[in-house]
Order: C-alpha cells, then structure tokens, then sequence
C-alpha cells in the first residue's frame, strides 16, 4: 500500500505545482519583462522487485523560464535604435520652427529690408523713406536674436534632457548591480532564480533605451553591464555612474563621462551607437551646431554686406561723410580645448584668434587647429561640416576668415575650435539710428562728353573698394573706334596725379580709383567720359541703388575651390530657403528612420514575445489538463486507501 500511496501522493505534488506555475502564468500575463515558467518533471526511477522494476512516480526537478538570450538581445538593441531616432526626431521637429516659412522668416525680413532702398532710391532726401529701413533693419536683427535664442533654448533643453536620462540610467545601474548580488547569492541552491533574471532583463532592456549595452555573464550568476564601446557600468554586484561633463571646447554643450576612481573616463562619441542619450548628443553635436551655424553665416553675410556698402557711399551729414555701419554683429571665436596646456595660474599659453576678412565667402561650419608636428609654423584646418582639412600657417586667410596666431605658439597637443559665425546672430543689433546716416550718395557721378559722337551712355557706376579717393576726378577719351583710350586721375587742384591707357569692349567694366563703369551703346574715337566727386550728395541715388542690387546678389556661401575657380554664392532669401530646406530633409529622414526602427523594435519585441511571452488560450489548455491530472492523482490515493481499507476488513475477521 505504501508504494500505490507514495506515486498518489508524487503525482498530486507534482501537477499541483504545475497548476501553481501556470496560475503564476496567468496572473503576469501582461507584466513587463515576465517570462512564461514552466515545471520540469522528471520520473523517481524504478524499483527493482523479482517481478521487475516498478517504478516510483514522478519528481518536480525545478522550474525554468521560457528565454532566447538572442531574441532577448536583439529587441533591447532594437529599442534602444528606436529610441535614439525618436529623441533625434522630437529634437528636430522643434529646431525645424526655428526655419519659419512665409513673412515670419528671416528671408523675408532680410528681403524686406532690401526691398526698402528702392524708395530711398527713388526720394534720397526723404526721411520717412529712411526711417522705414531703420525699422526694418531693426526687425531684421530681432529675428536673428529671436532664432539664436530659440537655438539656446533646444540647447538647454537637451542638456536637461541628458541630465535627467544619466539619473534614470544611474537609478537602473544600481538596481542591476543589487539583483546581480541577490542572484549570485541563490545560484548555491542549484535553482534559478527565475522572477530575478526576468527582473535585470527588464531593467538591462530600459537601460538599453538610454544608451546601448553589452553583457558578459559570469560563473556566478552575475551579468556585467557595458556601455561606450567596453565601458563597465556595471560589474557584478558594483555599479559605476555616469555623469554629465562639459564638452572641451564650449561648456554650453554636454558630454558622458563614467565616474571611476581615478577620475571620469570621457565615453567615445562614436562608441554611443544607439539610446536615447547618443541620439540627444547626435543632435547637439550635429544638427543643433550646423544650424547654429546657417543662421550665424546668413546674418554675417547680410550684415557683412550691407556694412559695406554703406562704407561705399555718402550719408546726410553736413558735410557728407562715409556711411557708418547700420549693424553690429558678435565677434568671431577660437575656443581653446579645456586640455590645452596652461601656466601656474590657470591660464592657457597660447592663444588663437579669427577676423573676418570677406563675409560672402564665410561658410557654414565651425573648424578645428591642431598643429602639425611634422612641419614647424603648419596647422591643420579642418571644417567640421565636410571634413575638408587645409594646411594654414598664422596670417592665412581661408573660407573668408583670417587666422592670427597668437604668441607663444600652440603646443603640440593644443587644439582650438574655430567658430567664424556660430555666434554671429546671439547679438546682432541695428547700431544706426538717426536715418540721415543712410548713405545713399554715391560719392562720385559719371557723365559724357556734350560734344560726343558716339551711342555711349553711362550703364552703372558702382563704388568697388574702399581704396576710391573721392576726390578724384577721372577723365577718360577714346583714341579710337575699337575702343582703346587714355584715362588720367586729377586731385581737387586739378593736378595730374596718374594717367594710362586701356580698352573697352561690349560688356566690360572699365575700372579706375576704386570705381567700375559699364556703358550701354558704343564710343566713337574723340569721345569722353568723366568721373567726378559727387557735388550735391542729397539728390544723389547711386548708393541706395548699390545697396538695393544686394537684394539680388550672390552675398552667402561663396566659396574659393581649387584652382582658383570660385563658386558663386546665394542671395540672402536663396540661402535661407536652402537652410529651410537643409533642416526639412533632416526632419523627413528622421522621421523615416524613426518610423522603420521603432517598426523593427515593434517585430524584434514580438518574436521575443512569442517565446517568453504568456499565451492566455495555451495556459487555459494546459490548466485544465493539469487539473484533470491532478484529479487522477487524487483518485489514485482514493483507490490505495481503499484498497488499505479492505485489507484491514478483512484482516479484522
């Protein structure tokens, strides 16, 4: 009887503990990170009788959890893909209101401004015509403010951001390293500690949307968690923090660090492949600097341009002076790194600075000096945009910016950051305010000779350079009907002060004393042409229409290549419908790559489900088959006690 009693009692042990896994089952069906469990039977062995063997019933040996290590760590990699994307996409969805459409944006105000010298040209004396570009410049450079601020604002807001995901992560690294120690601790009883493991996977999983991990298992149990390429976050039942440091050349911007012992271990920007986190700092370093950037080479380029125009013509004033600048624009800046080398006071050696020497040719892109160790007095310039690297040496100009460097000269190590225009607009501010400043005079009139014979009128005088001497009158006379003449230069007391020869064709510009004049028609031999100081400079037109042909012309972005060849810029409205159109490609593909990763996330998260997962239909199968089991079971032992029973009646007689 015991025998019959002993598998009775074996067999409702055993599917009572399966009842109560698959119960368990039921109960986390829609916990996160639950993996379904399962008993694992195993038959007692047999007994050997002279009959043969019998056997002794069933043992419960553990219970497992249903769990692919790659499936696993495939849906954590797809996550944390998703959610780089993701956070990149918010970002830029917010930088891409930066780039408004239609009269809000800084085309149009840039526009507006140059529109307004058409009836400056058309009334040079009339003050509500000047005034009018006097407020518009005035809105123009608000604009620009309001979009670099709005660039501080994402720039802070990511740095919060950051802050807040290394606490989360930090809160999580802990968590692991407790669990590792309570799963070390219960390997000696030869079971696994299912609720454990699904617990660190969990948190390894939410980890892993911050910032990509690796794991190595150990002997014990323990599971090492690694970040950036190798970095230990974890190792067993020790966890490291991450922190936030500031970058090395601008403290505005952040980067990771881990925080060791013997200091914090910068993470590799190229190591953080995927996360919440990587995708923050790719928007930083990437998209937020580029448009930075666009918007400090569209106000230095139309600040740049009509500064120099002004400086071409004649204003108001009594008497008529040169015009002073209508905007202010911040200074360029070359960062030293934070690792440069310094004296005893803490102040670096070497210095490095920038000044702009042509803002039509300033590009869109920050630029890194480092020495060259090979060759003394060399550095290489790379523009971080296009990774174009040039070898300069102090006084070089490159890309419309001309670099001083200072003394002593950079160590060997010493690298600087270059920023010709990423700061341009934080403080552009109209600095003219009376409108008789305008210079809309040219400061020099042309005219043709009364007696001439040919169809040559005056097409367009334009001021070129600075170099004209406004007091110079130039008298030109053609020797011929090929256009060949002789020109001279007079000063006030009509002296003779230079003369030469030159030739005209259809189309050309004949350039003297810093002026160029196209004529329309064609001269005749004996026919002349005179450039003369501006007499009466408030009905003078000649600069206003200069300064209204920028509207028009190419002001932004050109570029010298090589050879010698240039390549013709944008105008201001131009350039910034390609900036609009920059930061919208961005948008569009972020968005495509968010869509396409969380939708791998989406699949990878269902094939893990589907092994580890619980299937209510299966678990409700399998509990009414355990529990006609178990009714078997009992009615085993029923049978035993009964047949116990009988022996006993019958023992009793």
């Amino acid at each position: 009887m015991a025998g019959l009693m002993s598998l009775g009692t074996r067999a409702m042990f055993a599917n009572y503990a399966t009842l109560q896994t698959i119960g368990n089952n039921i109960a986390n069906a829609n916990t996160p990170g639950y993996s379904r469990q399962q008993v694992e039977l195993g038959t007692a062995g047999g007994q050997s009788t002279g009959a043969g063997f019998f056997g002794q019933g069933v043992n419960v040996q553990t219970v497992t959890r249903a769990s692919d290590a790659f499936l696993t760590r495939d849906a954590s990699m797809s996550k944390s893909q998703a959610a780089r994307d993701a956070a990149r996409l918010e970002q830029l969805e917010r930088l891409e209101k930066v780039f408004p459409t239609g009269e809000s944006g800084l085309g149009y105000a840039a526009g507006d401004l140059l529109n307004a010298f058409v009836d400056v040209a058309n009334r040079p004396q009339d003050a509500s015509a000047r005034q009018v570009v006097l407020a518009r410049a005035e809105e123009l450079a608000s604009r620009f403010r309001a979009a670099d601020s709005q660039l501080d604002a994402l720039q802070s807001g990511v740095t919060e951001d950051v802050k807040n995901s290394i606490t989360v992560v930090n809160t999580l690294a802990k968590r692991v390293a407790d669990i590792n120690r309570q799963i070390a601790a219960a390997q000696g009883g030869g079971h696994t500690p299912n609720d454990l493991l699904d617990q660190r996977d969990q948190l390894i999983s939410e980890i892993g949307s911050y910032v990509q991990v690796t794991t190595i298992e150990a002997d014990d149990g323990s599971l090492g968690v690694f970040v950036g390429g190798g970095q230990r976050l974890v190792l067993g039942s020790n966890a490291l923090q991450l922190k936030v440091v500031p970058d090395t050349y601008d403290a505005s911007k952040v980067r990771l660090a881990i925080s060791e012992a013997g200091g914090d271990r910068l993470l590799p920007e190229d190591a953080l492949v995927s996360g919440k986190l990587p995708g923050l700092l790719a928007f930083q370093n990437e998209d937020l600097a580029d448009a930075r950037a666009m918007i400090g080479q569209l106000a230095s380029a139309i600040a740049g341009a009509v500064n120099r125009q002004q400086a071409l013509g004649l204003d108001l004033g009594q008497p008529a002076g040169s015009g002073a600048p209508l905007f202010a624009l911040a200074a360029p800046a070359a960062l030293p790194a934070s690792t440069n080398a310094r004296d005893a006071s803490g102040n670096f050696l070497s210095s490095v600075s920038i000044t702009v020497a042509d803002p039509k040719r300033l590009q869109a892109s920050d630029y890194e000096l480092r020495v060259d160790a090979g060759t003394p007095g060399q550095y290489f310039l790379t523009r971080l945009s296009d990774g174009l690297t040039r070898s300069v040496a102090d006084g070089d100009t490159v890309d419309g910016f001309t670099i001083d460097i200072g003394t002593p000269a950079p160590g060997a190590t010493d690298r600087f950051l270059l920023q010709p225009v990423s700061q341009a607009a934080q403080s552009m501010a109209r600095v003219l305010n009376n409108p008789n400043g305008i210079a809309a005079s040219s400061p020099v009139v042309a005219t043709v000779g009364a007696g001439n014979s040919g169809t040559a009128t005056v097409g367009t005088l334009t001021v070129a350079s600075t170099a004209l001497n406004p007091t110079q009158t130039a008298n030109i006379s053609f020797t011929d009907d090929s256009g060949n003449y002789d020109w001279e230069l007079r000063d006030a007391s009509n002296a003779v002060v230079s003369s030469g020869t030159g030739t005209w064709t259809a189309g050309s510009t004949i350039a003297l004393n810093g002026f160029e004049l196209t004529l329309a028609g064609v001269p005749r031999s004996g026919d002349t042409l005179q450039v003369a100081p501006t007499t009466f400079p408030a009905a003078n037109n000649g600069n206003a229409l200069s300064l209204l042909a920028l509207r028009d012309a190419g002001l932004v972005g050109e570029e010298l290549l090589s050879g010698g060849v240039v390549s013709a810029g944008e105008s201001i409205t131009s350039a910034y419908a390609s900036a609009m159109a920059d930061i919208g490609v961005r948008v569009q593909s972020a968005r495509s790559s968010s869509n396409i990763s969380t939708a791998v996330a989406t699949n990878a998260e269902a094939a893990r489900a589907g092994v580890s997962g619980v299937n209510l239909d299966e678990e409700a199968a399998r509990l009414i088959q355990f529990q006609q089991a178990y009714q078997a079971a009992a009615k085993v032992l029923q049978v035993a006690q009964s047949v116990f029973d009988t022996l006993l009646s019958v023992a009793a007689r």
